[in-house]
């Protein structure tokens, strides 16, 4: 009996200890940031301006803008949760093909960025590059665009502006559905500090939305796309790409072609 009870008190701290470490270490587990020195000197093929923005006396939010010699527009990109611009900037150079100036920011802790890190402060610095963008260009030219983690943070920003359009790569309907998918076991609803609730903002946004989920993606399944269909207008777009993983949907035809479509 004793070895019962003592069995039942291990397996219960165990779990507590669980939610402890996943409670103060969800950043580390959520966010795979590549630090950069403040003199590190990016390189590019495509013309690019580095840019520092202060929407707090305490924040630094690094871009970088590739420029196009006649754009059409801009894209204010926010990419996916590792990594820096050092190399998303390739992404940049890819949108920038399609004759469009391109905005990309690394968040709070990423590359040059500075800043105390929460969801209210993604969302807070997602708006201030967002109308940083609306000094040089009208919202009809600004076109959203969220790649994975980004994705929520992208909706967000089109859901609290009038942007031209929203573009969303391998999305989610929560990263609260998406970590109770992968943590069945432990209460995500209170734990979780980073719920990034996408569904709540895209029956807001009032402009032309296309996304673009993979069936085979491993990090975001597709079904986490899948969802946010039900809670699109009729003229928006969601494209299937078959056998599309989470980070290979550039080298499908069907991705290109509706891209390149819906960026015209």
């Amino acid at each position: 009996m004793k070895f019962i009870l003592h069995t039942i008190l291990f397996l219960g701290f165990l779990y507590l200890l669980v939610c402890v470490i996943l409670f103060f270490l969800q950043e580390k587990l959520l966010f795979y940031p590549e630090k950069l020195s403040s003199d590190h000197k990016f390189s590019f093929l495509t013309s690019f301006e580095e840019i520092n923005l202060h929407p707090d006396s305490s924040t630094t939010i690094n871009a970088l803008l590739f420029k196009h010699p006649d754009p059409k527009g801009v894209i204010l990109y926010f990419h996916g949760n590792a990594g820096s611009l050092q190399s998303w900037g390739a992404e940049g150079e890819y949108l920038s093909r399609f004759k469009y100036d391109v905005l990309m920011v690394d968040y709070r802790e990423y590359g040059k960025s500075r800043g105390a890190v929460s969801e209210q402060n993604i969302y807070k610095d997602a708006q201030y590059v967002y109308d940083y963008l609306k000094k040089a260009y009208t919202e009809e030219e600004i076109i959203v665009f969220g790649r994975s983690l980004g994705t929520g943070i992208a909706t967000f920003v089109a859901s609290q502006n009038s942007p031209g359009k929203l573009i969303l790569e391998s999305p989610y309907y929560s990263m609260r559905a998406v970590a109770q998918d992968r943590f069945p076991w432990l209460p995500i609803r209170l734990l979780l500090r980073y719920p990034l609730l996408t569904y709540t903002f895209i029956d807001k946004v009032r402009c032309p939305i296309c996304i673009f989920h993979g069936t085979q993606d491993e990090v975001i399944p597709y079904q986490f796309g899948w969802q946010l269909k039900k809670l699109l207008k009729k003229e928006d777009r969601f494209i299937t790409v078959q056998g599309g993983h989470h980070n290979d949907l550039g080298q499908f035809y069907e991705y290109e072609k509706a891209l390149t479509l819906f960026l015209l």
